[in-house]
């Protein structure tokens, strides 16, 4: 009963702008990450995209098109990181991989392992070898239990095999196919929050279970916080949990992960053709902004000629999020 009367007060969160020293600001783009749409063969718990196997919004040929001569046009675009949903489920992927991969940048595939053993897809684990793609794979936990109750019944036994399957290609043994985990940890049921362990130890802990138990060997971890967005957003709602959870990650705000957050070096970009901050600020329709308030599209990239047009990051309170403790982005701890 005591966390229910706390949960129906109004509790204050700081403005997240409010706790930065200065404007929050874009570097010189690395980093072009699209989201390819929300078809997905799982629908996991703490999905923020809350893609699905029911979910038909994807990548249009004519979208495709202007992202693979944004690829060709920006060589200062290093990497190229593909996202979902599944992005394999989604149009235009091989294309985008293709185009990016002849221009000399890296490609990231944010893989959830188990489409592999979806019909039409057995093909994928020989294809990312052969492009030598670096695989970011969602592996919650190294327990079943735990994963399963977060992606589904059987999700843990078909990325074991996937992991498997991958090591036997060379992934997480030649230094050209590298394999990368992803922890998050499980959504919470009380006010008893916990930000993800601390990033090192917990590979270790990680290598040393997956080998011992099935001969599986990968690069690197990187832990992820639940970010209140999407299906973790729903969650934290439904279990009046949502407003202490801000405050929370407010508490732990740490200011020397700013420097080092994803949205300063990277564009977001959704399967409309709409260009954001980050994933989150996608997911949450905060559009970026150019210096004179204009929303972004792919369209207006290339017609600029240039992918500096934006003068501040837009931010919302689940920034909170992403500089709680030692960080959180797509590639891990910040700090």
């Amino acid at each position: 009963m005591q966390t229910q009367s706390r949960n129906s007060l109004n509790i204050k969160v700081t403005p997240f702008k409010q706790k930065l020293s200065d404007t929050l600001t874009k570097q010189g783009i690395s980093i072009l990450q699209i989201n390819l749409g929300k078809r997905c063969n799982l629908a996991c718990t703490h999905c923020h995209v809350e893609a699905g196997p029911k979910r038909t919004e994807e990548l249009s040929p004519e979208i495709c098109e202007q992202l693979i001569e944004l690829i060709y046009k920006f060589p200062e675009i290093k990497i190229v990181d593909l996202t979902g949903g599944a992005p394999e489920m989604n149009y235009g992927f091989k294309p985008l991989v293709e185009a990016a991969r002849k221009t000399g940048k890296q490609v990231i595939v944010r893989s959830n392992l188990t489409i592999y053993f979806e019909d039409g897809f057995a093909d994928l684990p020989e294809y990312f070898a052969k492009h030598k793609l670096r695989i970011v794979a969602s592996l919650p936990c190294y327990l079943a239990d735990n994963v399963d109750k977060m992606r589904g019944t059987g999700v843990f036994d078909n990325s074991i095999k996937a992991l498997q399957w991958l090591n036997r290609l060379g992934y997480g043994k030649k230094p050209d196919l590298i394999l990368d985990l992803v922890y998050n940890p499980l959504l919470p049921t009380s006010e008893k929050f916990s930000l993800a362990p601390e990033q090192t130890n917990l590979e270790k802990d990680y290598k040393v279970f997956l080998q011992e138990h099935f001969e599986i060997v990968f690069n690197n971890l990187f832990t992820i916080t639940n970010l209140p967005v999407g299906r973790t957003k729903m969650h934290l709602e439904r279990k009046k949990l949502y407003s202490s959870y801000l405050q929370f990650l407010e508490l732990h705000f740490n200011p020397s992960t700013v420097e080092h957050l994803m949205c300063r070096d990277q564009l977001s970009i959704d399967y409309l053709g709409n260009v954001y901050d980050c994933d989150f600020n996608q997911m949450m329709n905060l559009p970026a902004k150019t210096r004179n308030g204009e929303t972004l599209t792919v369209t207006k990239l290339l017609e600029a000629g240039s992918l500096d047009l934006i003068s501040e990051i837009q931010t919302a309170a689940y920034c909170y999020g992403c500089t709680a403790g030692c960080g959180s982005s797509c590639s891990g701890a910040l700090v």
